[in-house]
């Protein structure tokens, strides 16, 4: 017998992709949408997405208006409506700043990056509430020019969307966006960053260096104690606690988190808070380095899926001996329903270390492909981990992918798709710029796969 919400491939009159991935995948009653940029993917961007005069039209903003109607008839062809049922969504934005050394640095601010046209044409789009927001600066995306990149996950379930504010004492963002959206059992948390939206603008007598920070996230400059990160990680936590809570969940109902950072020598102190906030059960997490975050000051970004604290939804941590175990706070994935979200993929062993053989050797520098062995390494544990979760390979959803470098993608993205004859997951993939977390590492994967009932 077929199953009825079994993955099924979205194809929309839009502009083909030139790689293998489908432009949407439903599975159930959720709708993966694939990363899309203003392209006609024959020329590079589509000709109605470029200035005439542009002293008298803004390319973000007409950009964003052809990624929109796209991602429009998108959910459409999917049965949803962009308008009220995108649960979560994600903007990917590239920009020169900040480079590799201000991210050493402690610097994660995209200097002179302003998203106001990309909001402003969004908002035409998408109504309240608004979906849970996610927006990022990377280092590049696949098409020359392409200004922004944006994916989301709609749900189709016929639950009513439900924005959620917590009190006075954590503050508000100021774009626009739900810090908390849910729908049904599940909770969609916006990114989160340390600061209070107001940090030292306008203030006569500064805090410190020129900062968005909460006084609550910040260290004293003047003592030998203190770490910046750390600081920072506990207070986003403590502010997603209380917005979970404004919507009727907990953080130890998380499912899957998001985890953004500048240098990956902030993932110690991130790592060190997150025990102390789940110290048992984790979930799937996902962290990704070199993002530039949209406040001065910040080194963290964090976003969670949810659970509510009266679904009758079990979470299940899935482990296998198949596969490396997570080399920090993680578990290799987590099942809810019918769904698997997995940790983060790296071709790496469970001390973090790069498995042999995954780069060049230094004296046979035109042997070898590292992109396509570091991909067939990862698929091999991420189909231990979907077997052990009651899956597959081949029902992998949703895809979202950050090379180091953008010459890997090629020969990366030729060995991903050799285990989907069938339906291609959604997919979106960007260059970040800088080395991942683990030396050597050119690929890490973010996945969510269909798990049957």
């Amino acid at each position: 017998m077929t199953d009825p919400k079994a993955p099924k491939a979205i194809w929309p009159d839009i502009p083909e992709p030139l790689m293998p991935y489908s432009p949407a995948v439903k599975a159930a009653d959720w709708i993966f949408v694939s990363g899309q940029l203003a392209s006609d993917f024959k020329t590079g961007i589509a000709p109605d997405a470029i200035p005439s005069n542009p002293n008298l039209e803004n390319e973000q903003a007409l950009q964003s208006k052809f990624v929109m109607e796209t991602l429009k008839r998108t959910l459409e062809a999917g049965g949803a409506d962009i308008s009220k049922d995108v649960a979560r969504i994600w903007q990917w934005l590239p920009w020169e700043t900040p480079t590799y050394e201000d991210f050493k640095s402690g610097n994660s601010w995209p200097d002179g990056l302003s998203i106001t046209p990309y909001l402003d044409t969004r908002n035409e789009y998408i109504f309240d509430p608004r979906p849970a927001s996610t927006a990022v600066s990377i280092r590049a995306l696949p098409v020359r020019n392409a200004h922004i990149e944006i994916d989301m996950i709609a749900i189709t379930d016929g639950s009513k969307p439900e924005g959620f504010s917590p009190g006075p004492e954590v503050p508000m963002p100021l774009a626009g966006y739900s810090p908390a959206l849910r729908r049904g059992d599940w909770v969609f948390l916006a990114g989160d960053v340390p600061t209070d939206w107001v940090g030292d603008y306008g203030e006569a007598r500064h805090m410190g260096p020129e900062s968005a920070l909460a006084k609550e996230a910040r260290v004293n400059p003047h003592v030998w104690y203190g770490s910046e990160i750390e600081q920072q990680t506990d207070y986003v936590l403590w502010k997603l606690d209380k917005i979970a809570a404004s919507a009727g969940a907990s953080l130890k109902r998380a499912v899957k988190a998001e985890v953004y950072i500048g240098h990956p020598s902030d993932y110690q102190g991130m790592d060190a808070v997150w025990k102390k906030w789940f110290p048992e059960n984790p979930p799937a997490r996902v962290v990704i380095p070199y993002m530039g975050l949209g406040t001065r000051g910040s080194r963290i970004e964090i976003a969670l899926t949810l659970l509510t604290d009266d679904s009758k939804l079990e979470i299940e941590t899935i482990e296998t001996s198949e596969a490396p175990e997570p080399f920090s706070h993680e578990p290799q994935a987590v099942k809810v329903g019918n769904f698997l979200f997995l940790s983060q993929q790296m071709a790496c062993d469970s001390k973090g270390v790069l498995a042999p053989g995954m780069v060049r050797h230094e004296n046979f520098p035109w042997y070898g492909q590292p992109g396509q062995n570091q991909m067939r390494y990862m698929m091999k544990n991420v189909a231990a981990i979907c077997e052990a979760g009651g899956t597959s390979v081949e029902n992998i959803v949703r895809r979202a992918c950050f090379h180091s470098e953008g010459d890997i993608f090629a020969d990366s993205i030729e060995e991903w798709s050799k285990y989907f004859t069938g339906v291609k997951p959604a997919s979106t993939t960007m260059k970040i710029g800088g080395p991942l977390v683990v030396e050597g590492a050119n690929t890490l994967l973010d996945l969510i796969a269909y798990v049957p009932d």
